[in-house]
């Protein structure tokens, strides 16, 4: 009851990736084939995206571009959470105390992936590993976001990108010394991903607190090609953390006030992981850069992607 409470203060489509999840899990367990089935179809022995312009197929299609389409992420503190007197459409669990609706983090640096992951570059780790993905998951354009992609699928892909940039040649000085001194390739935690959203001073939506329509793919119902919509106001420069999928970050779901420290504890239950960002089905209220979203590890949709984090922790 705990968990479809938390849901049903977050928004319906919350409510629905659970009880959808639950009920598919009850199929697999009974023997059924619901859309979580870990079979996989044979995986093609050529790669169709080895001609994308601009993109490294020797590095897994990773962008032709300074440190392979990692921006790096300062540190310091930035303020996370919703305040309601300034944001109309925050949500409850966006509050961070019944005292104070928004709280200061302090975040160390970090690298984040500028644009999500992309059909091509999920598929280069399949075809590399010949890891059970979903079918799903590699039938879309090369350069749509991956979607149908679980928890597990995208920490997977991450430790296999990891290993590919550590012992490639090709990979960029300043990536490689990030490596030798200990840095990982990892999904982000939630206040990662909120910083790198939002900066530090607490706007509404990545560009800025009013809405627009041609910074985000949101309401379409369908995916758009990563990075298709610039984001010149956004403080990183980083595309699509409002819309196109939901991304996978490596937080379990908890009540704010955020605290990394908490991050692994009490997870032997039916822990959840935290989405951020809403998808290209969403609605407005559900692309705001505070929005917070969970689902269980198992689940696979085609609004749910992640991109990743370079960092020390």
């Amino acid at each position: 009851m705990r968990l479809l409470a938390v849901f049903a203060i977050a928004g319906l489509i919350f409510a629905g990736v659970w009880l959808d999840y639950r009920s598919q899990m009850a199929q697999v367990g009974s023997g059924g084939r619901g859309a979580l089935s870990t079979e996989t179809s044979p995986v093609a022995s050529t790669d169709p995206a080895s001609e994308l312009s601009g993109y490294r197929a020797d590095l897994g299609h990773l962008p032709d571009a300074p440190l392979l389409g990692f921006v790096e992420i300062p540190e310091g503190p930035f303020l996370m959470g919703s305040d309601p007197g300034i944001d109309t459409l925050a949500y409850d669990v966006e509050r961070w105390s019944a005292g104070q609706p928004q709280g200061t983090v302090d975040v160390p640096a970090f690298f984040i992936s500028r644009n999500e992951v992309t059909v091509a570059q999920f598929g280069a780790f399949v075809r590399a590993t010949g890891h059970a993905a979903d079918p799903q998951a590699l039938a879309g354009p090369p350069l749509h976001p991956a979607s149908f992609v679980s928890w597990p699928d995208a920490l997977a892909y991450c430790r296999w990108l990891e290993g590919l940039l550590r012992q490639s040649p090709a990979t960029p000085p300043e990536l490689r010394a990030l490596f030798a001194d200990g840095w990982h390739v990892t999904l982000p935690t939630e206040a990662q991903w909120e910083k790198a959203a939002r900066g530090d001073d607490g706007r509404i939506f990545p560009w800025g607190n009013q809405l627009r329509r041609d910074r985000a793919n949101f309401a379409t119902g369908t995916p758009a090609p990563v990075g298709e919509l610039a984001c010149p106001e956004c403080p990183y420069g980083l595309s699509d953390m409002s819309g196109n999928v939901w991304e996978w970050t490596r937080s379990p779901w908890q009540p704010y006030p955020y605290d990394e420290a908490d991050d692994r504890e009490g997870l032997e239950g039916d822990a959840l992981w935290v989405m951020r960002g809403g998808s290209f089905s969403d609605p407005v209220r559900n692309v705001r850069a505070a929005i917070r979203g969970a689902a269980g590890p198992d689940v696979r949709r085609e609004f749910i992607g992640f991109r990743v984090v370079i960092t020390r922790d």
